[in-house]
């Protein structure tokens, strides 16, 4: 492995950036104004970010509408819907309640953040607000804002991630992954082509 000096500091690390402009400060908000609120409520998709014992957790989350609900102008709330049952992040939660969204939407290049605290919870009143074709949510991370703001456009803009079309031609399937990862005992081309119906079968 290369070998690298670091910046070991904050004042070190400070010393190459210049100060941040005061907007940049200005845009955070402890809790959803009506344009936060807005914005998010047109996300169906976020990545979500949790910190536990073991390290850190990012996973994506997304919904055929609004990905979160906000329950009041301090409180969203997010349903755990089908998945592989790791619960890598509500793990995490239970056990330290920090977390952080970044919320998108396609076509725009502003990303909207939000860090707070979280707690699980399996209330069946909360959940039925979330009812999809009969089907609840197992849990609901209830998540209690510290700050709200807007990032800054430059990464997707650089990225031309709305604009630059399909790259995923050439990479490697879920099915490869899997089949590589355990020595073709499950996955490969079977896996693929049983995934599509699966997915749309179990989605909620």
């Amino acid at each position: 492995m290369a070998e690298f000096e670091y910046l070991e500091d904050v004042a070190a690390l400070e010393a190459h950036y210049r100060s941040p402009k005061d907007t940049s400060l200005r845009k955070v908000a402890d809790r959803l104004t009506p344009e936060y609120r807005a914005w998010i409520a047109a996300s169906r998709f976020l990545v979500f970010t949790t910190v536990g014992p073991e390290g850190t957790d990012g996973t994506p989350r997304g919904d055929d509408g609004p990905v979160v609900a906000a329950l009041d102008d301090q409180t969203l709330a997010l349903p755990d819907w089908n998945g592989n049952n790791r619960i890598d992040s509500l793990r995490n939660i239970v056990r330290d309640g920090r977390v952080s969204l970044m919320f998108m939407v396609p076509g725009s290049d502003s990303v909207v953040r939000v860090n707070g605290q979280a707690r699980i919870t399996a209330d069946d009143a909360l959940r039925q607000q979330f009812v999809r074709k009969a089907l609840l949510p197992r849990t609901v991370a209830v998540i209690s804002i510290a700050e709200v703001y807007f990032q800054c456009s430059r990464a997707l803009m650089r990225s031309g991630l709305w604009t630059r079309g399909d790259d995923s031609a050439d990479l490697p399937t879920a099915g490869q992954m899997l089949s590589a990862m355990t020595g073709g005992e499950v996955g490969g081309p079977d896996y693929d082509r049983a995934w599509p119906k699966r997915a749309a079968e179990s989605m909620w």
